[in-house]
């Protein structure tokens, strides 16, 4: 069969290199100048290493993406350093990385919060039932069986600032699958994200699939037995399609589609991110933390602070620290819209929080990447709201982050989904 896959993300190409070893004609269209879709990422002249633009990284547990790499051959190129995480209490940072170092965190006190914190943890990382818990909103359980003070310290600052003004409406399953799946080691790949999209682009390539990079498709139609691509470059027909785009893209790609799956693929909410990446002549951390969870009732104006060249070393980027400042937000936010000036102007207060010595001479440069679909929503009974692989066109396929639920968006679940997809395609 001819096979056209619509984004050069981790997804669509996972999908392309099972449709490929099972005999077919595949060609992948991507509207950007480059493969890796939303991890991939930017390299300056005198870095060895590219930075992602939304900040990645693998998890020991990330089955899908390892078994993947290794079946690449580029399993020696992941590496699993060992970064510290930081929770903000009473304007003191501490280590939150580990069990113990839960355990250990002020916080929560020493008495029966500490317990029921440590048994609610332990219940969600022993339990598979996450139906009966997307019947329940996050808030609600973990307000009943966490309690307040547990809730209100640790959970829903999480829950706001991914979700905000849906905070209290996110299922129980969501929170489930972070805590069930994720280890506290956090992997990367030598050279950065971008390096290995490139990788496997040229391996797909090798094995004769066909990516065409800047080449955006305008609508996809049903026409007897084939479906159309329309692009600036013309009208090509091929037997199946397989589109891993927003669900709002989707929609407007394919108008042919039934109304019922097209009002499901309208419903979905999402929140978008705008994450602001400098380059520093010093570093932020004195302490050489990695990884600051944010606690926004604090004010501060981002959900995350990471510092990447305390994960891996600065050498890789020339010597310059290289820092990032993170958010989830709905779409309309003033952040989409202001200039990376003021955007910087925003931000700059916090940074001397974090190092009262921080002057603004110590940016070299920043990057600011904004994107409207970042974080899907998942309300309760989501499950129910899935759009199915396999839409009622028939060859026409869906394969996004908005599917991978319970579990949350990330690489590894998008590597799961593409090739999920080519399963139901073969």
């Amino acid at each position: 069969m001819k096979i056209a896959i619509l984004g050069a993300g981790y997804g669509g190409m996972a999908a392309a290199w099972d449709l490929k070893k099972a005999g077919h004609d595949v060609v992948i269209y991507e509207a950007a100048d480059y493969v890796g879709g939303l991890a991939s990422g930017f390299k300056e002249p005198h870095w060895d290493w590219s930075v992602e633009k939304y900040y990645h990284h693998w998890f020991q547990s990330d089955d899908a993406m390892l078994g993947l790499i290794r079946e690449l051959g580029l399993e020696d190129k992941v590496v699993f350093p060992r970064p510290l995480t930081v929770m903000l209490h009473k304007n003191k940072w501490h280590p939150f990385d580990s069990i113990l170092n839960a355990l250990l965190f002020p916080g929560l006190g020493f008495g029966l919060d500490k317990l029921r914190f440590g048994l609610v943890g332990l219940f969600l990382r022993l339990t598979k039932n996450w139906q009966a818990l997307e019947k329940v909103t996050a808030h609600e359980w973990m307000t009943k069986y966490a309690g307040k003070k547990v809730y209100e310290r640790m959970w829903e600052p999480l829950l706001v600032g991914k979700f905000a003004s849906y905070y209290k409406d996110v299922n129980m399953a969501w929170l489930w699958a972070r805590m069930h799946a994720r280890t506290t080691r956090l992997g990367t790949f030598e050279g950065g994200f971008q390096k290995f999209a490139d990788l496997f682009a040229e391996k797909l390539r090798e094995q004769r699939v066909e990516i065409r990079l800047g080449v955006s498709i305008q609508s996809i139609e049903k026409n007897q037995a084939k479906l159309e691509a329309r692009s600036g470059m013309g009208i090509e027909s091929y037997d199946k399609v397989l589109v891993t785009t927003s669900p709002n893209q989707m929609a407007k790609l394919c108008p042919q589609l039934p109304e019922s799956y097209l009002k499901g693929l309208l419903e979905l909410k999402s929140m978008g991110a705008v994450v602001m990446t400098l380059s520093l002549k010093r570093p932020l951390s004195k302490e050489g933390y990695y990884w600051f969870n944010v606690p926004k009732g604090e004010g501060y104006p981002f959900l995350a602070l990471v510092e990447h060249t305390n994960f891996v070393s600065k050498e890789h980027f020339g010597g310059d620290h290289i820092v990032y400042a993170g958010d989830y937000l709905e779409l309309g936010h003033e952040y989409f819209s202001l200039s990376d000036e003021g955007l910087l102007e925003k931000f700059i207060p916090a940074f001397e929080k974090f190092n009262p010595e921080f002057q603004r001479d110590w940016i070299k440069k920043i990057w600011v990447h904004r994107t409207n679909y970042a974080q899907p929503v998942p309300l309760v009974g989501h499950s129910k709201n899935i759009p199915a692989i396999q839409t009622p066109i028939e060859g026409l396929y869906f394969a996004s982050m908005s599917q991978v639920y319970p579990w949350d968006r990330g690489t590894n679940f998008a590597v799961e989904i593409g090739r999920r997809a080519a399963g139901l395609m073969k």
